[in-house]
């Protein structure tokens, strides 16, 4: 047990709080503030319309992100070790949420996937996506060299991986599946489980969601729509097809900031999950790539972040929360773009939604306490 502790000296050291990762913190922050801006922008149309008031979606955004930004400073400061202890614990809240959803749960467009609190929805899942993330970095961190057995390296983050899409089945909500069963791979490659375990796991993944599309009869239509949304534009293909005109409309350079036609109650869920195609409306090509360019650049920061921290654990938290926002970043783009097939995720720092914010910039906090200890010399 001696060997275990650490001396005097280091606890003082590792109780230290270096400078927080500077590029990090702005990058993240200037996401948030186009963000707002552009959730105003694509939002006020339909805001006046359910409302009254077309600042309604705006004013609610602005107070989250100003009350987000402060949580991820307030969690910069926390040392991420704590969330070692409290990895299951919170795992154990994401369960219960997701078990509760199908009985208590708010349905939308044929899902259940929300759960009021405190006057706000919040989703289950984006707490099972923080709890795998915590879950499989401190297992790993334990295991280590026991990574590479069946045991150790696969049966427990299977088993973990299995309930939740099982919980997520009942809603349903396939996106949110695919993301989790992503992260885990992530956190489990670079854990050290052995390669064939992927090979098999990727071949079952195949067959679950061949079952999913026999027996939820939803996601089938929109693969359908992805294949070919103008043969069915005035339903199934709708969404797309004016997301795609959207698009199209803004050219090289944009029609200019506010001067979306599409928000105009054509494009649905056009300050939420398909916000960028107002973007590619107004700002043009040259504004989406400087968007997607600071997204590349935080998620590269992010990494950075998470191959120079000085332990096991700080460096798969960073690396997987990092991974998360580069999955969602990529689904979201790529089902504006019709690249996928439609999945219900939302731009991270973009999409209307205060939880959802909260929790993101809650996730870039840790990263910015891992880059905090990076700047200390921990034994």
């Amino acid at each position: 047990m001696e060997e275990l502790r650490l001396k005097p000296k280091e606890k003082v050291i590792m109780d230290e709080r270096g400078l927080l990762d500077l590029p990090f913190l702005i990058l993240t922050v200037l996401l948030v503030l186009i963000g707002v801006i552009m959730m105003f922008s694509a939002s006020y149309a339909r805001a006046y319309v359910k409302t009254g008031n077309s600042t309604y979606f705006f004013m609610r955004q602005a107070i989250f992100a100003i009350i987000g930004i402060a949580i991820m400073l307030l969690v910069s400061r926390v040392n991420y070790q704590i969330w070692r202890s409290l990895a299951f614990p919170i795992l154990g809240v994401a369960l219960v949420l997701l078990l509760l959803v199908p009985f208590i749960g708010r349905e939308e467009n044929g899902s259940t996937r929300w759960i009021y609190i405190g006057g706000t929805s919040v989703q289950p899942s984006e707490i099972a996506k923080l709890a795998v993330i915590l879950c499989f970095a401190a297992m790993i961190s334990v295991f280590r060299e026991k990574m590479q057995t069946f045991k150790y390296g696969v049966a427990p983050f299977a088993g973990i991986l299995l309930v939740i899409a099982g919980l997520l089945y009942l809603e349903p909500h396939m996106s949110a599946t695919v993301i989790i069963f992503a992260i885990g791979a992530v956190m489990m490659f670079l854990g050290g489980t052995r390669l064939r375990w992927f090979v098999i796991g990727g071949g079952a993944a195949v067959l679950i969601a061949v079952i999913y599309l026999k027996t939820k009869g939803y996601t089938g239509d929109r693969i359908a729509a992805w294949k070919d949304p103008f043969s069915d534009p005035s339903d199934n293909g709708y969404q797309i097809v004016q997301s795609l005109y959207a698009i199209g409309s803004g050219g090289l350079m944009g029609l200019g900031l506010g001067r979306s036609r599409q928000k105009y109650l054509y494009l649905p869920e056009e300050h939420n999950d398909y916000i960028f195609a107002i973007i590619c409306e107004e700002l043009g090509f040259v504004g989406a790539m400087v968007i997607i360019l600071l997204f590349v650049l935080l998620i590269v920061r992010g990494y950075w972040i998470a191959m120079h921290s000085h332990d096991r654990f700080g460096a798969l938290v960073a690396a997987g929360l990092t991974t998360l926002l580069l999955l969602q970043v990529f689904f979201n783009i790529g089902v504006v773009t019709n690249f996928l097939p439609a999945t219900g995720i939302s731009l991270p720092f973009f999409s209307y939604g205060g939880s959802a914010l909260l929790m993101q910039l809650f996730e870039m906090g840790i990263i910015l306490n891992v880059s905090r200890q990076n700047k200390q010399n921990l034994i």
